[in-house]
């Protein structure tokens, strides 16, 4: 044994005393680079320096992956130390690298599974890396608002070009081993069961200098080999793309850009130097604070979801929606399209064929991308039974009640449901709005009956709200939690209450909006407010147009009638003037803008003029407000109402409740959620921020939690 850790271990291989192995393999399931892993792989490193004889090394993992990336868990503490102090951290841990990949015998990586993050710069540090069919490698930092620190904006370049690189990590998607060897991130694939023998070899060839591992080396410490032309023309063209499809709103991928081009005529110390001082500055946004914390709080919802699966006792093995239409027909697809059989049973045939095309049109568009094969639409489709039925029925396991979003009509399906199911068969609703509790009332045994709110279009939209009534039982959350799992969703428990979570924070908002109009604001002018800098991928006209004005309409009034003392309806709500004058949005190609397609056959949107003559007579005189105003007047109201969901028990976390409208409504994850949002204001600047604006109505008056809160200053977070 040359090096003994916790983390890693080098020793000699049996079939050659001079080639050594490092194998990483961490207490748990999974390698990553934390503190000690660093530690040891720095006296690891000069362990083998000091080993006599060991004319190669091999890199491998004892797990199923590699190295899954950096411990995040550390980040959170680390990167509120004052800049010094980080960049004192990435340096010293880079240098460690640095020194692996000076070893003075060539290393080979063998690479299974995941290598991410520090993991994908520990196989650029080897001089030479076989992957088998497993493999995955990636720079995701970009997801987490950085960019590498171990080392990855230096020798990536270097090893694959910076094109290739820059398309690498400003995206963060990983390579699987073909496109890796197609690209030249690595240098062989092979099966899994071929790969430590294809790396022994590969060593054996390398310290026998068959192959060139020092010209390799020395490559990834040189500037860039690229011409003066050659480099403007692919920095130019990276910036371009960059802004293109990130936008100002995350800078990670620009400052890899910058680092990469500034670095192109350095050596490896310079070069890394740069990365060092970039990833510092991106540690300290407040982008790379919110993505980091929209990584923890999806590691909470998904370990909690996993948890409530684990205990289900409840086995489902057959779902059936009742009411086909768009939404009956998403849901019957997603539970198809995961392996689960599905009735769709609505009362006319119309209804059914809307939810049969709904289904085979998702597959028709995955066909055309490449991402469905004839042979997986036929399967999914053969999942999912229409009929007009209720005995087709009878053998279901968890039924999702999707018909119209009316109380009466819904108890009525309930009731006709439970006689038609058997008594441990799951009853849900994918109600929006309506109280579970209410809706229970329709049923003998309410213990198994939840929420299970679907948000449309049900196969892009990520999030589940499952909502627990007072008499539903933990099994039958349980179980729907796990079902949700199954259909690729991610479930958030949330308690009953009007609109329940998402829709309970989304109509302040809206409300925020409509009073806005009312005193004279453009509704296209708060759209490119709310979309261009805060980062909504739609402003609340717009969104409100593809919610559908008569659901808005209706959902507001259910919202009245569950919190009046903060949701009265508006008088003259502009989403009621559009209502009555049968503007729907883009159900029927009018709302607050006109829906067409150009000569093309592309879809078009412009502001109705018609919009803005309705509105006339209610409205004040046109008046332009800052974009602080509109944000605040928008945002204030939903925050305020997030705050008492988290007070009141609604939602269990603030990271539960970041996670869902990140889900849910597309919160603009640069900003991390509602929680993070207000925490990166400072809960006194936001409380002072609503104070000024107190006198428009109860939905910006905070409560005395987040006061004292304030106060005290405490986090949501801790």
């Amino acid at each position: 044994m040359i090096y003994s850790g916790n983390c890693l271990s080098v020793a000699t291989l049996d079939q050659a005393s001079d080639i050594a192995e490092l194998v990483f393999d961490a207490p748990g399931s999974v390698n990553k680079f934390d503190r000690q892993t660093v530690e040891e792989l720095d006296a690891a490193t000069q362990a083998l320096k000091a080993a006599e004889g060991i004319k190669a090394v091999i890199v491998r993992s004892a797990k199923s992956t590699f190295i899954v990336g950096a411990d995040i868990t550390e980040f959170t503490d680390l990167f509120s130390q004052p800049d010094e102090e980080v960049l004192g951290w990435v340096a010293k841990t880079s240098q460690v690298f640095d020194r692996f990949e000076d070893l003075p015998m060539p290393t080979v990586c063998a690479i299974n599974g995941f290598a991410l993050g520090g993991g994908c710069e520990m196989t650029l540090a080897c001089d030479l890396r076989v992957a088998d069919t497993t493999a995955q490698i990636g720079l995701p930092e970009v997801k987490l608002g950085l960019m590498p620190g171990f080392g990855g904006t230096v020798r990536l370049p270097r090893v694959i070009g910076s094109d290739n690189a820059l398309e690498w990590m400003t995206t963060g998607r990983d390579r699987k081993a073909p496109k890796a060897l197609a690209e030249g991130a690595v240098d062989a694939v092979v099966a899994p069961e071929a790969l430590l023998e294809a790396a022994i070899s590969m060593a054996q060839d390398a310290a026998a200098n068959t192959l060139d591992w020092q010209q390799r080396r020395a490559q990834k410490k040189a500037p860039l080999q690229l011409g003066k032309n050659e480099a403007m023309m692919s920095f130019s063209t990276a910036a371009a793309m960059v802004a293109a499809q990130a936008g100002k709103h995350y800078p990670a991928p620009h400052m890899m850009v910058e680092t990469v081009k500034n670095a192109a005529t350095l050596d490896r110390e310079g070069a890394l130097a740069l990365e060092n001082q970039g990833f510092v500055k991106l540690a300290k946004t407040d982008a790379a604070k919110a993505q980091i914390g929209i990584f923890m709080a999806d590691q909470l919802v998904k370990s909690k979801g996993k948890k409530q699966a684990k205990q289900a006792t409840k086995q489902v093995a057959q779902n059936a929606v009742l009411g086909a239409g768009i939404m009956g027909g998403g849901i019957a697809y997603q539970g198809a399209v995961k392996g689960i059989p599905s009735v769709m049973k609505d009362i006319n045939q119309a209804a059914l064929d809307l939810g049969l095309k709904e289904a085979s049109g998702i597959l028709l568009k995955g066909m055309q991308r490449g991402k469905v094969d004839g042979k997986k639409m036929a399967a999914t489709l053969a999942n999912i039974t229409p009929t007009l039925d209720y005995s087709a029925i009878a053998n279901a396991d968890l039924v999702i009640e999707a018909v119209v979003e009316n109380p009466k009509v819904k108890g009525i399906v309930l009731a006709e449901t439970e006689d038609a199911v058997a008594d441990d068969a799951i009853i849900c609703s994918n109600t929006s709005t309506i109280s579970i509790n209410q809706l229970a009332k329709s049923l003998k045994n309410p213990s198994r009956f939840c929420g299970m709110h679907f948000f449309n279009p049900v196969h892009k939209m990520p999030l589940v709200e499952i909502i627990r009534g007072e008499d539903t039982s933990e099994e039958t959350i349980n179980a729907v939690v796990a079902t949700t799992l199954r259909m690729g969703k991610t479930p958030i428990v949330v308690n009953d209450c009007p609109g329940f979570l998402v829709n309970r924070v989304l109509f302040p908002y809206f409300a925020g909006f409509s009073r806005l109009v009312l005193d004279g604001a453009d509704f296209t002018a708060v759209d490119k407010v709310m979309e261009k800098q805060f980062g909504w991928p739609m402003g609340p006209a717009y969104l409100l147009d593809v919610v559908g004005m008569d659901t808005a309409d209706h959902a507001a009034g259910v919202m009245s009638d569950g919190i009046p003392e903060r949701m009265q309806k508006i008088d003259n709500d502009p989403v009621t003037v559009m209502f009555s004058n049968e503007r729907l949005g883009q159900k029927n190609g009018k709302g607050f803008y006109d829906y067409g397609t150009d000569k093309r056959g592309r879809p078009t949107k412009v502001p109705a003029q018609t919009a803005f003559e309705l509105l006339a007579p209610h409205v004040a005189e046109k008046r332009d407000f800052s974009a602080e105003e509109i944000i605040a007047r928008t945002m204030i109201p939903m925050a305020n109402e997030a705050i008492r969901c988290l007070e009141e028990g609604i939602v269990a976390s603030a990271a539960e409740a970041d996670m869902a409208l990140l889900y849910g409504l597309g919160f603009p994850p640069f900003r991390g959620g509602i929680f993070r949002y207000i925490e990166t204001m400072g809960l006194q600047n936001f409380v002072d921020l609503a104070d000024k604006y107190a006198e428009l109505g109860p939905i910006y008056q905070v409560s005395e939690g987040v006061r004292e809160m304030a106060r005290t200053g405490k986090s949501y977070f801790a």
